[in-house]
This record gives C-alpha cells, sequence and structure tokens, in this order.
C-alpha cells in the first residue's frame, strides 16, 4: 500500500495517508512535485499520461509528476520519479510551489496538492519512457506548450496547464 505525505497549507507534514485515499473526491492536501526539464535549445519535455493512469488518463503533462514518500525528500523524490518514468536523471532545482485542487470527471477521484516545482536540463539524454507511465512524449517550446494549453484545455492536466499559463518557464532557468 503506497501513501503520500500530508501537510498542512504551509507546506508542513503533518502525517500520512493511504495515496487513493487521498485522491479520493475532497482529496486531502498532500505533498506532491511537478517537474520541468528542459534540452539546450530551451525546448520543455512533455508527456502524454499512459491511458492505464488511475486519475487523468491520456492527458498531456509537464516532464514528469509524483508524491515524495514518507521520510523522502522532495527533490531525491522527483529525480528517482523522473529516472522511474523517463529512464535518465539529471540534476532537479525547486523554484516554486503551489497549492491546487483539480477533480477528475473520468475517474472521480481528486488532486489537492501543495506541489514544489522543480527544473533541470536534459542535455544529451535520451528518454526511455516507461510505457506503463507515459503514453506518448514529445519536445516543445514552452511558448508552443503554454499556447496550445491555453486553445484546447481538455488536453492537458489542470496543474500543467495552470503553471504553463500562468508563470514564464524561461525565467526558472536564470
Amino acid at each position: 500500500m503506497e501513501r503520500v505525505v500530508i501537510v498542512d497549507r504551509q507546506g508542513r507534514r503533518i502525517g500520512t495517508e493511504e495515496k487513493i485515499q487521498a485522491h479520493a473526491a475532497g482529496g486531502t492536501l498532500h505533498l506532491a512535485f511537478c517537474v520541468f526539464v528542459l534540452d539546450a535549445a530551451g525546448r520543455l519535455l512533455l508527456q502524454r499520461r499512459a491511458d492505464q493512469k488511475y486519475h487523468f488518463p491520456g492527458l498531456w503533462s509537464n516532464s514528469c509528476c509524483g508524491h515524495p514518500r514518507p521520510g523522502e525528500g522532495v527533490v531525491a523524490a522527483a529525480e528517482r520519479r523522473l529516472g522511474e518514468e523517463f529512464g535518465f536523471t539529471t540534476a532537479l532545482r525547486p523554484v516554486t510551489a503551489f497549492t491546487y485542487y483539480a477533480e477528475d470527471a473520468v475517474s472521480g477521484l481528486a488532486e489537492h496538492e501543495y506541489a514544489h516545482v522543480l527544473v533541470g536540463r536534459a542535455d544529451g539524454c535520451e528518454p526511455a519512457p516507461a510505457p506503463e507511465e507515459i503514453g506518448d512524449w514529445c519536445w516543445l517550446a514552452p511558448p508552443q506548450a503554454s499556447a496550445d494549453a491555453a486553445c484546447r484545455p481538455g488536453r492537458y492536466t489542470p496543474w500543467f496547464r495552470r503553471l504553463i499559463t500562468e508563470q514564464p518557464v524561461s525565467a526558472w532557468l536564470e
């Protein structure tokens, strides 16, 4: 049984809860991360979530997302998860954090997360995605991703739409 870290509104760890229970409708606020990996040309690595994902399946999103395990640091967890999903790792650094809530109409599950955003470079890395996690992937310039997410929001996860349309991804690289 996988557990997530429950946090208060300031992101302080206060306990754990079984993962699916934390994602039930209404959702318990829990710790998460969103990774944005860029290549030497400044393109963003996007993934289309596998169709068998338990929530928000088949939607395009940022490079990878996940939850730290109890006792695991956010950066270490994000680097671990990037390796599990895309088959490579790179140094990641935190750039911001935000809280959001989103319900998945298909599964009936919800995300209520205090999410850390991390960025890294993948110069020379060749993605080798895990098919149970990733249905497709591509490199796309952040302005193109932002414009497409604004025009066709139903193709993207709610957290990615919020980040890519409200945040200047290029500023995170400075």
